[in-house]
């Protein structure tokens, strides 16, 4: 009695995504005295310290790429069978969400949240109509409807387009405001000249991000520009693909593959250009995080303009028109421009994690009173 009201997040694994990065700035932001967090994950995760550290637990189940539809089921049964407890489960596996769910709603865990962080499902043509069946139970199963974006929510909870509430991706904003001196520590530690133009991208090796783009691309604009190199940030199933494709391309030395890196926020001062050819995406928090360092970038029209703060610092372009995007990229190499300090953009358009943990542990509290 008088603890806090735990909240079971249900996640793949604890990785460097944009939905898991957002949950842990949640996290490190909530007031751990009333609201704490579990996880329901099926993989280790680079975040699994720092959680235990927080003072959250750590479930683990398999995934269901390892034990089919079935044992996946059984697997979600068995665990809420055996942890009813929880008032709150808030499942952030878009479509999935409704196998989630409705086992959760079996055991009879009263308050059950679906959260939207893309508006489009990954994978083959039989996976998508897969996770499209799925996907219809979230209606059925799930009590309350969260959305990084107008647009992730009205793809995932169309018939319930009323009921969204809108979680801004938040990001720590005092940790993006550019340094100068940071920017020259990172590139020296990165061996980059301070004169090379470096296009920088994060984000996680997956078809919707795109990579394959971002190096034809890149190889063009390195032939014009040869003082010139490109920080790829993240991990990913397609690594191995695109690392081939660098190689073959005979970009080894001018493509830098930095891995999953806890300091975004110090790569993103070395960059003079972020470029995000995305495929679709939720709201992409690593564009925030951009904005936030006074970053300037090129991005495609298939991401959500919600993204933009309105620095002017959000280039969109057609990924269907590479020369444009070629274009873009020679102008804004002649027309670097200083870095602003975005920090009131951020707070004036929500995007400050105080605010946003503030308004999740609002709602945590009155989900958790009303049952």
């Amino acid at each position: 009695m008088g603890g806090p009201i735990r909240v079971l997040h249900v996640v793949v694994n604890m990785n460097r995504g944009g939905a898991e990065t957002l949950i842990m700035n949640l996290y490190r932001n909530i007031d751990r005295s009333k609201v704490q967090f579990d996880f329901l994950t099926c993989k280790e995760g680079v975040f699994d310290k720092e959680i235990l550290e927080l003072g959250g637990r750590i479930h683990r189940i398999p995934y269901i790429t390892d034990v089919g539809h079935f044992g996946y089921v059984k697997a979600l049964n068995h665990f809420f069978k055996e942890h009813y407890s929880y008032k709150i489960v808030h499942s952030h596996m878009d479509k999935m969400s409704g196998l989630v769910l409705r086992s959760a709603s079996k055991a009879g865990i009263p308050v059950r949240i679906a959260h939207s962080h893309s508006t489009k499902s990954e994978g083959n043509l039989p996976s998508i109509i897969y996770k499209s069946l799925i996907g219809s139970g979230i209606f059925r199963y799930a009590t309350n409807f969260l959305a990084c974006s107008y647009a992730a929510g009205k793809w995932l909870f169309s018939k319930k387009k009323e009921a969204i509430t809108i979680i801004n991706n938040g990001i720590e904003s005092e940790k993006f405001v550019f340094s100068l001196k940071t920017r020259e520590k990172v590139r020296k530690e990165l061996n980059i000249s301070s004169d090379c133009f470096l296009l920088g991208h994060v984000g996680r090796f997956s078809k919707p991000k795109n990579h394959t783009f971002l190096v034809d691309l890149f190889s063009t604009f390195n032939t014009i520009h040869q003082n010139s190199k490109l920080v790829l940030v993240g991990d990913g199933p397609l690594k191995g693909d695109i690392e081939r494709k660098v190689s073959e391309l005979k970009l080894n030395n001018k493509v830098i593959f930095l891995g999953n890196r806890p300091d975004i926020n110090r790569l993103l001062q070395a960059f003079d250009l972020l470029v995000f050819p995305s495929l679709y995406e939720g709201l992409p928090v690593t564009l925030i995080e951009a904005q936030g360092a006074g970053l300037k970038c090129v991005i495609s029209d298939n991401i959500t303009t919600e993204v933009d703060l309105g620095i002017g610092l959000i280039e969109y372009l057609p990924i269907t028109k590479k020369a444009m995007w070629i274009d873009k990229l020679d102008e804004l190499k002649i027309k670097v421009k200083p870095r602003i300090n975005s920090t009131e953009y951020l707070i004036k358009n929500g995007y400050d994690i105080k605010d946003s943990a503030k308004k999740t542990q609002e709602l945590y509290v009155k989900m958790g009173a009303a049952v």
